[in-house]
Parts: structure tokens; sequence; C-alpha cells
């Protein structure tokens, strides 16, 4: 029989990353000995070690795992994979990195293999590995979910009388592998949605609607549609009903991609789940709704902000994504560097006046004002913030949620918030002119007031304020600052190439002005990366707008927003479209992300 044999240099606890596994002859012995000794360390020990160094799990919760852990069939590491405590990739990656394993993809795997070793699907799902090859040399190459449950493995090894080769694999590329060569093709969701009632049924019956939304294929359904935007890193699901179908389609950094979606008759069962979920009225279709859910998937605590609104077929679903322990309150992560995150700095340090962030939605600017908050936030200064919603909770900050149903508007919470002594007052947007005057008397009796507004430039925001009414003189003596940002999806520095552009490129974008580097080289996803992946990530590009004197006299009289800009520039702003080439120059992004969120403006 083949068994597993590992370097003894492996075992050793130098911090190096051990060989890789492989089978070969050797008596069944020596094989289970070295087995025993590897596997059962690694899975209880080394496995969870990684995933603690690698801030993928806590060791509280390892240790609330071990008390509940009592079934010796199930390796402990598969065990937290069911507990929801970990992912599937991050426990793939931790087995890839101790075993020095590879870690294989789905899409990498060959479409149909020509000699398919006759194995019974049921025990290849059980165990979670399937065959990939059998090489020229007799090698079997098995993919498999978890090497330390090594049964699977040596019965593989036994039944094709060959040696085995390892690659580590996610339990959901498996599945979907093993129906790909051994059942009908399907996908996980293919193999979910054959299980739903199909039947037309009316649903009006809000009852039947109510059994339908908890049959276990539609909570699986809900939840692989979920899995699969954490796994992509998706930042919202977009569920839109159709006439004859139901589009599912995920927001990764910042850009729609269309998913693999349920059929149309699973329309009303998927949305009711979702809304019971939320805990909203599944009853009312008629009116707009909001929700939250709470959950915890693949080892992460998220936060999902739910928005119901009627359309033509039914209603349209969006889920905003929060992962509250990914999230980095951080100026430089965020994108801001160089002198204009000094002046910025320099603006929050202030000890009152007002600090705008501006731009459209899903600009980044709750999260800019998150992260000026958590460097604000220090013993010595009491926060409050008025906000709809509260997306995250910070430490320290005492954050109030709108609630228009009861009457706390923005308006009525900040009458209230001032005789709290607060010296930070963060508003989350300012939407009408009664929430602008109350915001205005905060700064001048000596408040830090931070807020959003959604304008398309800095200067813009200024003559914003002037068309809702605000006094012009209220303005120039209370605002400190007005930053304005957009986000670009950022390249992933292990998968960008650099290249010359053409000498028209640099003439028209004037690239010579914001670099010194000869040749000028500008940075791409590499040509042979499918279109549109490449990325990881986003980065903020922004323009700092600091009040002065020479603003403010053109404030007073009422200058439009090209005047103000203008003036801004001779003293120093750069614009969105000048960071943005900045960083394009940088290798942070690429020139055309930076015209496709600036207009080239």
């Amino acid at each position: 029989m083949s068994l597993f044999h590992r370097n003894s240099s492996a075992l050793a606890d130098n911090g190096q990353r051990p060989a890789a596994l492989s089978l070969t002859d050797g008596t069944v012995e020596q094989g289970r000995s070295v087995l025993d000794a590897c596997t059962v360390e690694l899975t209880d020990q080394s496995v969870c070690d990684w995933l603690v160094h690698q801030a993928k799990l806590k060791q509280s919760d390892i240790e609330r795992a071990r008390r509940l852990y009592e079934n010796d069939e199930e390796s402990f590491s598969t065990f937290l994979l069911r507990l929801g405590m970990v992912s599937e990739r991050d426990l793939a990656l931790a087995w890839s990195s101790l075993l020095g394993a590879p870690l294989l993809n789905e899409d990498d795997a060959p479409e149909l293999l020509e000699n398919m070793p006759q194995v019974s699907p049921r025990f290849l799902k059980h165990h979670h590995i399937v065959p990939l090859d059998i090489n020229n040399s007799g090698y079997l190459h098995l993919l498999v979910a978890n090497p330390a449950e090594r049964y699977a493995i040596d019965a593989m090894a036994y039944a094709c009388e060959c040696q085995v080769n390892l690659s580590i694999g996610l339990r959901s590329d498996i599945e979907n592998l093993i129906e790909r060569y051994y059942g009908q093709g399907r996908s996980a969701m293919g193999t979910i949605v054959e299980n739903l009632d199909a039947q037309s049924r009316s649903e009006d019956d809000i009852e039947h609607l109510k059994d339908l939304a908890s049959e276990a294929p539609v909570i699986r359904l809900v939840n692989l549609i979920i899995q699969r935007a954490v796994e992509h890193r998706a930042s919202d699901i977009h569920i839109e009903p159709f006439e004859n179908r139901l589009k599912v389609r995920y927001r990764i950094d910042g850009v729609l991609h269309e998913s693999e979606s349920p059929p149309a008759s699973s329309t009303a069962a998927v949305i009711s789940r979702v809304k019971i979920m939320a805990k909203l009225d599944i009853a009312e279709r008629r009116l707009p709704q909001d929700g939250r859910i709470m959950l915890r998937i693949q080892g992460k605590e998220l936060d999902l902000r739910v928005s119901t609104v009627p359309t033509s077929f039914g209603e349209s679903v969006v889920m905003r994504l929060l992962d509250r322990e990914s999230v980095s309150f951080d100026f430089e992560s965020l994108g801001f560097a160089g002198q204009a995150l000094g002046t910025l700095l320099n603006v929050l340090e202030r000890p009152h006046g007002i600090f705008l962030v501006t731009g459209p939605t899903g600009s980044g600017k709750t999260t800019t004002l998150y992260t000026a908050l958590s460097r604000l936030n220090t013993a010595e200064r009491k926060i409050i913030t008025v906000e709809d919603p509260v997306e995250y909770q910070l430490e320290g900050i005492n954050q109030i949620q709108v609630k228009s149903s009861i009457g706390l508007d923005f308006a009525g919470a900040l009458r209230s918030i001032v005789r709290q002594d607060p010296d930070v007052i963060m508003i989350g947007e300012m939407r009408d002119l009664e929430t602008c005057r109350i915001a205005i008397q905060s700064s001048l009796t000596g408040h830090m007031v931070l807020s959003t507004l959604h304008t398309n430039s800095a200067a813009g925001s200024i003559t914003r304020l002037l068309d809702m009414g605000v006094e012009d003189y209220l303005l120039a003596s209370t605002i400190n600052g007005i930053l304005a940002q957009r986000l670009v999806r950022r390249l992933d520095p292990t998968s960008r190439e650099s290249y010359e552009p053409l000498p028209e490129v640099i003439e028209q974008y004037e690239l010579t002005r914001y670099t010194d580097e000869r040749p000028i080289r500008l940075y791409r996803p590499r040509q042979d990366l499918p279109f549109g992946e490449g990325y990881r990530g986003r980065s903020a590009i922004s323009e700092l707008l600091i009040m002065n004197d020479a603003l403010r006299s053109l404030l007073m009289q009422r200058a439009d927003a090209a005047a103000l800009e203008q003036a801004a520039r001779a003293q120093g702003m750069s614009t969105l479209y000048e960071d943005g080439l900045r960083q394009a120059l940088a290798g942070i992004t690429t020139l055309e992300e930076v015209l496709r969120v600036t207009s080239g403006e």
C-alpha cells in the first residue's frame, strides 16, 4: 500500500515551511507512525497556530471549540470549518503553507479526465477528495481538502495501485469537480436548486412564502450566495428579479460582476428568505424596507445592510457587506500619503471648525470619517456621532442611530447632543439646511464637526452649501477643510507589469509633470490574466481644499466653483485627476482606472 512519507527535517520546529507531502512505497508500520506524528500534530496544533498567527482565528474561539469537540471521527480543523469559525480558503491556505503542498483552484483543474478511476462519487463527496490525473510515471494526482483525514487517500492509492501526489483544494471546489467528473456537470447552485419546489403557487399566500423560505434548499441557496460574496471580497450583493430570470451580481472593488443565478421560479422564496433574515415584513411588497443581518460565515463576523425596493417583477434586494474584522482605519492603507496626508492630519488636530468629506455614493466617505475618528479617539476627547445607519461600532465613541419613524432625525439628534458636552461631533450627512445650521452653530461654540456631502469636487461643496441657504459669512468662519475623494482599483503587486506608454499618451496626459523618472513607466495587470483580473482592493484618490484668506474673500463675493478651485490650486491643492496620475505612475493603479473615475477632468 502507498503511504505518506515526509522529510524528517519538516518536523523540526525551525519556522521553515515543511517539505511537500508525497506518497511513496514503505512499510505499513513505518508509514502509520509518520502519519500519526505529523497529521495529528498539524491538525490540533500547527494548523490552529497558523490561523491564529495570520489573524484568521482567535485563540478564544479555538478554546471554545475544543470544549465542544467530541467527535473523534472528524478532524478538529474540519470541526472548526463546520462551526463557521474559519473559511474554506483559510483552512486550505494553512494546509498548503504547513505541508508545502500546492493550493489548486477549480479553474486550474482539467475539464475532463481521460482515464477516470472507477470510484464511488458518494465516497469522494463524503471524504472531500477527487482524482485529477494519472501521469505517465504512474502517479495519481489527488485534490484533498484535509490531508489529516488520510483513510480516503490510502484507499485511493490502494484502489488505483499507484503512488499518489497531493494538492490542497477548497471543499466547494472539490464538490464541483466531483459533479463535473462523475455527475451531470452541475454546479453547487445547480445541485441545490434541483431540490426546489418548482410548482407554480400563489405568491400572495404569506404563510406559504414563510414555509418556502424556511425550506433547506432555499436556506442553502441564500447562504451560498452570501458565501460566494465573501470568497470574492464583494462589497455588495445585488439580487434583481426580471420577467424570466433572477439576476445575482456582486460588486467587487467597485465594479459589478454577474454571477450564476437561481431560476426565476425561486424568486419569491429567495427574496423572502433574505427579508426574514433581516427581520423585514415579507407581506409588505409595495414599499421600500431597510434592515440588517448579523451572521458569521467562513470565520468572519459579517454585518449585512439590507435594502429592498419594489420593481416591476418583484423586489430588488441589495445587501452591503461590512466585514468588521478586516476593515482597516488607517490613512496610509486607504491611499493617503505624502504632503496631502500631513495637511489632512493638521486639519483634524484643530480644536474647532468643520471638516467635510465629499464624493458620490460608494466613494469611501464614511470609511475616511471613521479613520479620522479613530485617530481623534483619545481619553481626553468625548466623541458623539449621528449616523444613518451606524456602519461600524467604534470602541469609546458614542454612536446614535437615526430613526426617522420616531422623529429622531439628524437635526433632532444634534440639538440634544450639543448638551452632552462633546469635543468632536460626526454627522453622517449634511442633508438639509437645519442640519447645516446646527452643525455650524456647534463649530462656532468650540466643537470639531465632521460630516459628508454629496458633490463632485471640493470647491463644489461650498457652492452647494450656499445653494442650500447657508450664509456665506458663516461658511467662511467655520469650514477648515473639504476633502473630495474617489476610489480606484488597486493593482495586485504580484500580478502587475510595467510598460512604457506611447509618446502620444505621455503628451496627452502631461505625464512628465508628475514624475522625474525617465523613461516614464505605467503599470497594468499582466497580459496573460483574464479581463478584469489583476486588481485587489481599492485606493483613495483625493483633493484637499484648505480654507484660507484668499478663498474666504472669494466666498464672500459668491464666486463660482471654478474660481474657488483655481484659487485653491494656486495655493497648492492637487486635483483628483492629478492625484490619480501620481498613483498610476507609482504603480498603485492604472491610468485607465484614473480616467474611469475622474473622466480626465
